[in-house]
């Protein structure tokens, strides 16, 4: 367009010119919206975390948490998610020094610590069932497995949205749109380290102790 403003005239005949040359910030737009999802994923959580809280002691004559849940275990799992936030925010320190193979082996440990916490996951859950302690057993299960399930689905997708970051530094490396998704992914595995915190707080320790 050889002309980036196109005249108008307000209500008294002054003159106004629209500016179309079309300056925008995505990342602004990136960020408010995936803000906005985290609000909705928010919900998902809340919703879950109030049906714990009322079905939580509904046992129907099946075993209790205090009986199913192993603590040191669960313990080395929130350790293991603690420490892949601690390296992802190394990622992000590299990315901000624009230090390509420091983010990418940041990456790749934070990675690795959420394969280790999703493995202990599936473990735990092989062990329940193998127990008969399965979520149709009684609703108190039916609640924890549905609550813990959820968020070990969306670790598992901040795996694979992880990897597909590493293939797209390693080939682009840290361009704008890179340093925004990787700013979107650090903001998602935070916000699911601190919901594990409120899992591990509410339905561990308060099943156990």
């Amino acid at each position: 367009m050889a002309n980036a403003s196109v005249p108008m005239t307000t209500a008294d005949g002054q003159p106004l010119f629209l500016d179309l040359k079309g300056d925008h910030h995505p990342q602004n737009g990136t960020l408010l919206g995936f803000w906005i999802y985290l609000m909705s994923d928010c919900l998902i959580f809340a919703c879950l975390f109030a049906t714990y809280a009322v079905l939580g002691k509904s046992y129907a004559g099946g075993p209790t948490g205090a009986e199913l849940f192993d603590l040191k275990l669960i313990a080395v799992n929130t350790g293991l998610l603690l420490l892949s936030s601690i390296t992802y925010g190394f990622a992000m320190i590299s990315m901000l020094k624009g230090r390509v193979p420091g983010v990418l082996g940041w990456l790749a440990v934070t990675g690795l610590f959420g394969l280790g916490f999703v493995a202990i996951e599936l473990y735990e859950f092989h062990h329940l069932i193998h127990v008969g302690a399965g979520p149709q057993t009684s609703a108190f299960l039916t609640s924890f497995f549905a609550l813990v399930a959820t968020h070990g689905l969306h670790v598992s997708f901040g795996i694979v949205w992880l990897v597909v970051l590493i293939l797209q530094v390693r080939k682009l490396g840290l361009t704008g749109a890179n340093k925004r998704r990787l700013i979107c992914l650090s903001m998602f595995w935070h916000f699911l380290d601190v919901v594990w915190i409120g899992v591990f707080t509410f339905v561990y320790l308060m099943g156990v102790l």
